[in-house]
């Protein structure tokens, strides 16, 4: 978090502006259709306070720090758009994905969501014994096949650095070890690696900005 950031709250406990990050998660932890937003200054937030969260919640608009945010590709790439930078808006024409587990390792399960209506998409688990890093990064390869099999660009949120950079390399860096036990788990997650080096896609895989918009919209819940 940027020194001197300050977080306005539309929706939560308690709305009005807060100076730190902890003061906004307490009035957004748990609240549905919480509204909140990082500016880089007390005027613009209180600013953005009193033009209401319909002026600048879920845009670009109004935050420099959400300006600075924006990543730049270049267009004569063709290569799927990776973005592990957090960008500076939702865009909710999306699928959210997350991982559910109990342990680490230990029972894997995980969803697709969409990111606007919450509605379920797919769902797969649980798998007997994993680790939250392959689940994650099943879970993006999934959305993938599934967005690819519809004919469909939407973006995909990850909240996963790691499921991203694996994603990016097109293969896996995890120390879980194979045997019985996690068979499954490994099963899936050489299918998505082989899927990576046999497919191509035009689909941005994002990192979820959970400092700025809440726990992901596919959350199992379980933090």
């Amino acid at each position: 978090m940027a020194k001197g950031k300050f977080y306005v709250v539309w929706v939560g406990n308690k709305t009005g502006v807060f100076a730190s990050w902890p003061e906004c998660q307490a009035q957004v932890s748990g609240v549905q259709d919480a509204k909140f937003k990082s500016f880089e200054t007390k005027e613009l937030a209180e600013k953005a306070f009193q033009d209401g969260w319909r002026s600048h919640w879920g845009t670009g608009g109004g935050s420099k720090a959400s300006a600075s945010g924006t990543v730049k590709t270049k267009s004569s790439v063709k290569q799927p758009v990776l973005f592990q930078e957090e960008a500076a808006s939702i865009d909710y024409d999306s699928i959210s994905v997350d991982v559910g587990t109990r342990g680490n390792p230990g029972p894997v399960e995980y969803k697709g969501v969409d990111t606007q209506t919450g509605e379920i998409l797919f769902y797969v688990g649980p798998i007997p014994n994993g680790t939250n890093n392959l689940g994650e990064f099943i879970a993006v390869v999934h959305a993938l096949s599934y967005l690819k099999e519809k004919g469909c660009t939407k973006t995909i949120y990850s909240d996963s650095k790691t499921a991203l950079s694996w994603l990016r390399n097109k293969k896996v860096a995890s120390t879980l070890k194979r045997d019985a036990s996690t068979a499954k788990i490994w099963e899936l997650t050489d299918e998505a690696v082989k899927w990576l080096h046999t497919n191509t896609y035009t689909t941005k895989v994002m990192k979820w900005n959970t400092e700025e918009w809440g726990e992901i919209k596919a959350d199992f819940g379980r933090k």
